[in-house]
């Protein structure tokens, strides 16, 4: 990228526009769908060739993986996930990472990404992987409060820098039939790289620690590994008005 320099003297770059790829757990079903349209579209119908032409079109949509630009601030935890933030209350952690984390209430922030939305899911803080632990369940719509606590699930936690931990949690929905971790406990992540995918829409929940608020409001769009959610330690009251 050529560089350029601001009136200031610092350099900086420009960045161009990239088409997103595709992420290879999703490459399998984008081929099994082209070759279906071919087989249909020549052998078959002309018309139904075409409407699988579409669907092959949201295949490759659903599993792509943009490049995102994430802030490098051990105090900022950003999003997991791409969505919709819909709901944010004050809940005591998830009993499976209960002796893994503090004793007390925290701020759960809940992203709903539909079949629209990118799908990958990203690390929130940089650190070390500390613990996994994954939950079978029901395949209840994402968007209720209940998923939290009956749907299939996985859940991740995070030990950052200074003994700080942020767990999050990936939720199965009505359509979403897998969850999947491209880390293990132990990995070192950094903040906004990928941990894992769910196919096919879904929600992803975040349990931010007492004394952190969200810095997002209800409503509001996340992406992940760019969206700030929270400082560490700083409780903004924020408002916000839908227009």
């Amino acid at each position: 990228m050529p560089s350029l320099k601001k009136p200031d003297g610092a350099v900086t770059t420009n960045v161009k526009w990239r088409f997103p790829s595709v992420h290879p757990e999703g490459r399998k079903f984008l081929l099994i769908s082209g070759v279906a349209t071919l087989i249909v579209y020549g052998a078959i119908s002309h018309f139904l060739g075409w409407l699988l032409v579409g669907v092959t079109i949201w295949v490759a949509a659903f599993f792509r993986d943009p490049i995102r630009t994430t802030p490098r601030d051990q105090r900022l935890v950003v999003a997991p996930a791409d969505g919709l933030i819909t709901a944010i209350s004050k809940v005591p952690p998830p009993p499976e990472l209960a002796g893994s984390l503090e004793a007390g209430e925290f701020t759960r922030v809940s992203i709903f990404m539909s079949v629209f939305d990118v799908h990958i899911n990203r690390a929130p803080i940089a650190g070390r992987v500390v613990k996994m632990a994954y939950v079978p369940g029901k395949f209840v719509n994402a968007d209720l409060d209940k998923a939290s606590e009956d749907n299939e699930r996985q859940h991740f936690l995070l030990e950052g820098e200074g003994g700080v931990r942020i767990a999050f949690t990936q939720i199965a929905g009505l359509v979403a039939r897998r969850i999947l971790a491209f880390v293990r406990e132990g990995d070192q992540v950094a903040a906004g790289e990928r941990i894992g995918m769910i196919r096919f829409g879904s929600r992803v929940d975040v349990y931010l620690p007492a004394g952190t608020g969200p810095r997002v409001l209800l409503g509001q769009r996340a992406i992940a590994g760019e969206t700030v959610l929270a400082e560490l330690g700083a409780e903004p009251a924020l408002t916000g008005t839908s227009q």
